[in-house]
């Protein structure tokens, strides 16, 4: 095991930190679906990729969109895609960008650099892996900045931080022993906050009961503007995710920000219907999986009765921004949502 020493590099030493997703974008980056197991079929992957595509020439409408394709895929991307969106050609394995590519960091004079994480396909369910556990050096490469090793085995969709020294995670997922079982909870934490700059980490308990990240935050929990933080709730207590989401619930009530201020908690419905993926597991729907880019709110949209009260709720808590709903059913029958195929380059 490799151990951190007081000689290491690492983001903190050289002032670098996350960014809040709502800080401004230079860009967005993606990656085009190319592993048919996520969706069942070639046809279900066929739907997701124009769903992705939607989901990307939306959001060209705010800020530039640069989609990870393999080669082979080139042609079709483009043709779906449409000439705004840039491409990048690259060996991937799957398209879930915001869990295997770089996480971005400033260091607020102007300074960006990013971090290459260990990345074993959420505690190998899937193979091979070995392209997007080398995707997120390519990309940080690409634009000319500084890549840092990141000294833990951990994806983007488990990390959500407030830019003001605050993280939240699960413990589901980062106490996994699928991710890094040489480690205890006070060596990840440590190295969270060195290569994160957080000061303080919030520690959930359990994600989404069918989701197969082993809990990942980002459908669950995330912080918005204002010291808000929205929560995943089931309106029906009989939901299978009632006694997990309560218990998120307790905790964010009793925790405290990086400058010791409470948080203000906002609930966002689970929707109401109850579907099933191809391998007939529950289809795990959050609306906290939405996307916040320059100007706007890419919300999910799953033709549910609590679509618009969610609406109505980040309409609230961005009214600065443009809310717009996207059908995310072809993207979620893969595993993921509208949140886990972006990852924001910041500006």
């Amino acid at each position: 095991m490799h151990r951190l020493d007081a000689d290491d590099e690492c983001p903190v030493r050289d002032q670098f930190y996350m960014p809040a997703e709502w800080a401004p974008h230079e860009r967005t980056w993606m990656q085009w679906p190319c592993r048919v197991a996520p969706w069942g079929t070639p046809e279900g992957m066929a739907f997701a990729r124009q769903a992705f595509g939607q989901v990307a020439r939306t959001i060209a409408t705010f800020e530039p969109v640069t989609m990870v394709v393999r080669p082979q895929d080139r042609a079709e991307a483009q043709l779906v895609l449409g000439p705004k969106i840039e491409i990048f050609e690259a060996p991937i394995d799957d398209s879930w960008a915001r869990d295997s590519g770089p996480t971005f960091l400033v260091d607020g004079k102007g300074g960006r650099a990013g971090i290459q994480w260990r990345f074993n396909a959420w505690g190998t369910k899937y193979t091979p892996f070995d392209s997007d556990a080398s995707i997120a050096t390519k990309i940080l490469t690409s634009q000319k900045l500084r890549v840092y090793d990141g000294p833990l085995t951990v994806e983007g969709g488990a990390l959500h931080v407030d830019g003001a020294g605050t993280l939240l995670v699960t413990e589901q997922c980062l106490l996994n022993e699928n991710r890094n079982p040489e480690l205890t909870r006070q060596q990840i934490e440590a190295r969270l906050a060195l290569y994160l700059g957080v000061l303080r980490i919030v520690w959930l308990g359990d994600g989404l009961k069918e989701d197969e990240t082993d809990g990942h935050v980002d459908n669950v929990a995330c912080f918005a503007p204002g010291g808000r933080v929205l929560l995943a709730m089931p309106r029906d207590k009989a939901d299978p995710n009632y006694p997990a989401m309560s218990d998120n619930l307790v905790r964010l009530h009793d925790a405290r920000a990086a400058d010791g201020g409470r948080f203000d908690v906002v609930e966002l419905p689970l929707p109401h219907a109850i579907r099933t993926r191809h391998d007939g597991s529950r289809l795990e729907m959050s609306y906290v999986n939405y996307y916040a880019c320059n100007g706007a709110i890419v919300m999910p949209a799953f033709g549910d009765p609590a679509d618009e009260e969610a609406r109505r709720i980040l309409a609230d808590v961005y009214p600065d921004r443009e809310i717009v709903q996207i059908d995310a059913l072809p993207i979620v029958e893969g595993g993921g949502g509208i949140h886990c195929i972006t990852q924001q380059q910041p500006l």
